[in-house]
């Protein structure tokens, strides 16, 4: 059935190309008049009638190429789905290169025509200055102008919403956990109705800020229970899934409740999302799914996932990747190796614990040191989910983003250096071989251009920060179970439920890994 905003995007789409059409044949036209003038007043042409029915003939046999071959390369381009939504300079530049493929073709088409169309060398370079510049300056000033009439106002930092909409509602499942505990309040700041589903296994501590906010709707369950995700997405715009079992040591404890959790869940998840009406689905994945490479990884890189984690993730990836259609719109984030202190810090994580020990024990325990990671703060995790919510659909639909920075890419033998520079008296270790193969050193450059997204964190600052709650007495014993996954769910191994239809997701753990597009198709336990 097509739904009446279908109908008025075939209707925007249907505006805008034909007034590009116009746009393209206008600015030829412009350019042969120009050549025109050229010839009658610079060159002296004794015949202006015949010149002027010549180059009629001209645009008569010329314009419907070039017209076929410029909506062709804009619509490739994007001008009529994502590309409509690039900013400033970056929008300019995505234009002036489709407009230049254009004439080029045009161009490399004139020349096989054996003499059907001929143009003036002039013609051709006027004429792509001037449509060029025409499609730009239309480009820019209809954002300026929906700008300042409203229709188009940017992201309200306080309210979250643009001027004349309903504040959106967003399901935030698993979000009181490592990484969930510094989003909600980022979400709330930007006024945004939170609604999130939780079952607390670290209590309410991690977001005890903002209990009681006005905008915040705590739902007490287990994500895995279907009636209890259909309640939850009752009224709601998108969904950010956080929950999963995190880590390889935790996934290892049980592998069964690992697959249920972590895969057979989402699937889950996103079906009742997808048959809710929600569109967007922001996904939580891990840069783990690279493995060990000694290349510089990016989105569309070969995957080789070494742990039931990673595979896990990668898995999840795969089935929300085939869900995606011009209703759902699945969105994946590979988060770099977190670090840094939030609502339910964690000291199972390599900068922490290293930093930990460092302060605690004056001794910083590395194996190896060799390998690579790529290291992101926790807040700048929950910034590239906020980004992902606020960018628009048709720019992250099917998309997966590396998240992180390239300057973050660290040996763990210079973490470690880095540490023990910033903690007088501590020492580096070498503890021998690592039995962790992971080896991955991951390009953001993507994020980067896409959703502006540029962490606020340096290492050097997140280490500080794990120095300073030690000095502060706001960490005591570290080793303590709530600050470790593979430790507390040691001790809630009480907690596990009952297992069911596992038999679809061993399959799909099971099956031979491809490299991903890293484009257009397009987290229960514990939390992240």
């Amino acid at each position: 059935m097509v739904t009446t905003d279908r109908i008025r995007s075939y209707v925007d789409t249907g505006v805008r190309l034909a007034a590009d059409m116009i746009m393209v044949n206008v600015s030829l036209a412009f350019a042969m008049l120009a050549r025109y003038f050229i010839v009658i007043w610079v060159e002296g042409s004794l015949s202006p009638h015949d010149v002027l029915l010549d180059y009629v003939g001209q645009f008569v046999h010329s314009f419907w190429i070039l017209t076929i071959i410029s909506m062709a390369v804009f619509y490739i381009s994007g001008f009529y789905t994502r590309g409509r939504f690039y900013q400033g300079q970056y929008k300019a530049l995505v234009v002036a290169q489709a407009v230049s493929l254009s004439y080029l073709m045009f161009g490399f088409v004139s020349m096989l025509s054996h003499g059907a169309v001929v143009l003036p060398r002039s013609v051709f370079f006027i004429g792509w200055a001037v449509t060029a510049g025409v499609l730009i300056l239309s480009r820019l000033w209809t954002m300026l102008w929906r700008m300042m009439d409203g229709t188009s106002m940017p992201m309200d930092r306080r309210r979250g919403v643009t001027k004349g909409q309903r504040t959106r509602k967003i399901l935030v499942i698993g979000g009181a956990g490592y990484i969930g505990s510094a989003l909600l309040p980022k979400l709330l700041d930007r006024g945004y109705h939170v609604r999130l589903l939780d079952l607390f296994l670290f209590g309410k501590g991690p977001i005890v800020d903002v209990i009681g906010h006005p905008n915040l709707q705590i739902v007490h369950a287990d994500f895995r229970h279907v009636d209890r995700i259909v309640q939850a997405m009752n009224g709601m715009d998108e969904v950010i899934h956080l929950g999963a079992i995190v880590g390889d040591p935790a996934c290892s404890l049980d592998q069964e409740l690992t697959v249920e959790v972590n895969l057979m869940a989402v699937r889950m998840i996103a079906e009742v999302a997808k048959g809710s009406g929600i569109r967007r689905f922001c996904f939580a994945s891990t840069c783990s799914v690279y493995g060990a490479s000694d290349e510089l990884l990016e989105e569309r890189s070969h995957l080789h996932p070494l742990s039931l984690y990673a595979r896990s993730k990668l898995a999840s990836e795969k089935v929300l990747t085939q869900m995606a259609d011009e209703q759902f719109s699945p969105v994946i984030l590979r988060l770099g190796t977190v670090y840094g202190l939030s609502g339910r810090t964690r000291f199972d994580l390599v900068i922490n614990l290293l930093t930990a020990k460092a302060v605690k024990e004056g001794k910083i325990t590395v194996f190896g040191g060799g390998q690579w990671r790529p290291f992101l703060h926790v807040n700048d995790a929950a910034l590239a989910l906020l980004k992902a919510v606020e960018a628009p659909t048709d720019l992250i639909h099917g998309q997966v983003f590396n998240v992180g920075s390239n300057e973050q890419n660290y040996r763990l033998g210079d973490a470690a250096a880095i540490i023990q520079s910033m903690v007088p008296g501590s020492e580096v270790v070498d503890m021998g071989a690592d039995t962790d193969f992971r080896n991955y050193r991951v390009d953001f450059s993507k994020i980067k251009q896409m959703l502006n997204f540029t962490p606020e964190w340096t290492l050097e600052q997140g280490i500080k920060q794990v120095i300073a709650a030690f000095d502060k007495g706001e960490v005591l014993d570290y080793r303590n179970a709530m600050y470790s996954n593979v430790k507390f769910l040691i001790e809630e191994a009480n907690s596990r439920l009952i297992r069911r239809e596992k038999g679809w997701a061993h399959e799909l753990l099971k099956e031979e890994v491809k490299p991903s597009n890293g484009s257009n198709g397009p987290i229960v336990v514990a939390t992240h």
